[in-house]
């Protein structure tokens, strides 16, 4: 019957247009009093006669009444036996015609009696309904209804979701409902030959949901018996010892009541113990009773006679064992069905471990060009000053700030981008140059001086911007072109914002590229770096360069906080979370050297990525893990990937 219930269902919607009018001439409420004993107490059974004769009639409004009917929003007035839609107010009914959905007045409560269907009922009209709506105008419902079969896919809606392709007016949402028809077919189809079609079908997919599919084609149990039952559809035969051990196979063995479970030692004193006659068990005085093979042997005499069965000894455990066959025993009893259904997993689990590399890689890509925007401007200072800038975070800080507060007054969120990030450099390329002649120059070759009172400019510039701005994260809102993410497929994709940021790396490895090798400024900075003394010789302010590579340092870390500020959260504490993964790019890709910061945020992006793949779940320990890397790293290459030359050699 539900069957024919289906098939009747995928008919009506498919029929054309004109047909559907011409069968309307029969009102909702004509059908229903045709089938008013079934409506008022409905069955599983018979409710199939009401739906199939509603499908039949070809009414615009059938869906709307399966839903209210489910929803025990149908009454039946006692008076005239017809049936309306109601809402209770007070001692009344406000009630609506079930045929033209026009108010039908009122009516007194107790001539109003609800209609309840049951749990079952009200499944076999949820899954009518579901196929009306494949069908139905309103794009919302089409995609609740695709939502429903997913959430509950079932054989008899297999027919009408593939006819309602055909008709489907949205491309994706046509070809979401091809491949959940393919998926039902996999499981639903009435033949094996298109069962396995369909999973050949699939298995170029590589989205969760069909692997979900070919996984529960793949069920299996696991079963013991004395031989392989004939017929079965074996998935694999399993050996003690090896696939499991041998107290998980004889504890198979007892639960299929093919062997006796071994006995406890409390078990067989209390065996002993309501087997004393007379002082003695099995012969044995209960005085003698008190080591094990005293009661071993009382328990063996009381075998002996009968009384109690033989204890499981590890001869017999094992003579059990190899006298039965473990196996695992698919579901599903085709082996052509599980063999389709195990190599198109197959495939797709291997092309989904290639794509999970290609993900793994754009994140790591993406995760370098965010380290290496954070630590050139590091790069550059400590290279061409040897200064340990721990302040350096802050500017990324105040980067990120300034992008926050250029939106406050420049709500478009593009053009505010396109301020920001000019601006950002000029504030903190400003902030850095009186950090240099304020502090940094009277500390020139005092290290330790310096790392103190850097340290001690990024707390004070910290709590400043608390005082400021507060404790709480302030947003940092990107453009909407860079909502969203580039989607390849079910398993590579990358957010936009990072492709961005990416793009921004790229095009500030060729800005300072270009400074450092094609203007007078680059040039003066390589010859400080090389010589400072032989530099000063030639006629440049060494001094000079000292603070404007410091402010260039500085506004580069102030760029890297717009670019950071947009996808992190923008607080007073933001610089802390970059200025260790800064140094670490840093000392490991070679100091004052752009191809070796691009060289060290490639490593440790990769390098973080792939501990975290391993170890998703805590983080903490993947930068724990990477840390120790890099101080062997360093052990073996001290200088970095790109090696120093110039005045760190001369030191």
């Amino acid at each position: 019957m539900l069957r024919a219930l289906t098939l009747a269902l995928a008919l009506c919607l498919c029929l054309p247009a004109a047909q559907l009018r011409a069968q309307t001439s029969t009102d909702l409420q004509t059908v229903l009093q045709r089938h008013a004993d079934e409506v008022v107490n409905p069955g599983r059974r018979s409710v199939d006669v009401v739906i199939t004769d509603l499908v039949a009639a070809g009414l615009p409004d059938t869906a709307t009444f399966l839903e209210r009917w489910a929803d025990k929003g149908v009454y039946q007035r006692s008076t005239d036996g017809l049936f309306y839609y109601a809402t209770r107010s007070g001692d009344e009914f406000t009630i609506t015609d079930i045929s033209t959905g026009e108010p039908a007045g009122s009516a007194p409560a107790a001539e109003m009696t609800e209609i309840r269907p049951n749990g079952g009922v009200r499944r076999v009209l949820a899954t009518a309904l579901v196929q009306f709506q494949l069908s139905d105008p309103d794009i919302a419902r089409r995609i609740a209804a695709l939502d429903a079969i997913s959430r509950s896919p079932a054989a008899d809606q297999v027919e009408p979701l593939r006819l309602s392709i055909a008709n489907e007016p949205d491309p994706a949402l046509k070809q979401r409902k091809e491949r959940l028809a393919g998926m039902l077919a996999a499981s639903f189809a009435d033949t094996p030959a298109e069962r396995i079609a369909a999973i050949e079908n699939l298995s170029g997919a590589l989205d969760v949901d069909v692997r979900a599919v070919m996984n529960l084609i793949l069920t299996s149990s696991a079963d013991v018996a004395p031989t392989l039952p004939e017929g079965a559809n074996i998935a694999r035969t399993l050996t003690p010892g090896d696939d499991i051990s041998e107290a998980e196979a004889y504890a198979r063995l007892v639960v299929a009541n093919l062997a006796p479970e071994a006995a406890s030692n409390d078990a067989i004193k209390a065996v002993l113990t309501d087997n004393i006659i007379d002082g003695r068990v099995g012969g044995v005085p209960v005085g003698q009773l008190n080591t094990t093979q005293a009661r071993a042997t009382a328990y063996a005499a009381l075998t002996a006679a009968g009384t109690v069965p033989p204890l499981v000894t590890d001869e017999s455990r094992a003579a059990a064992i190899a006298q039965h066959v473990f196996f695992e025993q698919y579901a599903e009893p085709d082996p052509a069905i599980t063999d389709a259904a195990r190599t198109a997993l197959t495939e797709i689990e291997g092309r989904v471990s290639r794509y999970q590399v290609l993900d793994l890689g754009l994140d790591a890509l993406s995760l370098a060009s965010i380290y290496f925007l954070a630590a050139i401007g590091l790069a550059i200072t400590f290279g061409v000053m040897g200064v340990i800038n721990m302040a350096h975070g802050e500017f990324i800080m105040m980067g990120a700030y300034t992008g926050y507060v250029v939106q406050l007054f420049i709500p478009d969120y593009t053009l505010s981008l396109v301020v920001a990030l000019p601006l950002a450099f000029a504030v903190t390329f400003a902030a850095g140059v009186a950090m240099e002649r304020l502090i940094i120059r009277h500390l020139y070759h005092r290290p330790l001086e310096t790392l103190l009172a850097t340290f001690g400019i990024s707390i004070a510039l910290q709590q400043l911007a608390k005082n400021v701005f507060g404790t709480q994260a302030r947003p940092l809102t990107s453009p909407g072109w860079l909502d969203g993410a580039w989607v390849i497929n079910d398993v590579v994709q990358i957010a936009n914002i990072r492709i961005a940021i990416f793009f921004l790396a790229l095009l500030f490895l060729a800005l300072i590229l270009f400074v450092l090798k094609r203007t007078r400024l680059g040039l003066e900075v390589r010859a400080v770096t090389q010589n400072p003394g032989m530099a000063a010789s030639m006629g440049i302010n060494p001094d000079r360069i000292n603070m404007l590579t410091f402010g260039l340092g500085s506004g580069i870390a102030g760029i890297a906080g717009v670019a950071i500020g947009l996808y992190a959260k923008v607080t007073s504490e933001m610089g802390a979370d970059y200025i260790v993964q800064s140094f670490m790019t840093v000392v490991v890709g070679g100091v004052g050297n752009v191809w070796g910061t691009l060289a060290g945020a490639s490593l440790i992006g990769g390098l973080q990525k792939g501990i975290e793949f391993f170890n998703p779940s805590n983080t903490l320990a993947a930068q724990t893990y990477m840390i120790l890397f890099i101080i062997l790293f360093i052990q073996f290459r001290p200088k970095g990937i790109v090696a120093l030359k110039g005045r760190a050699a001369g030191d």
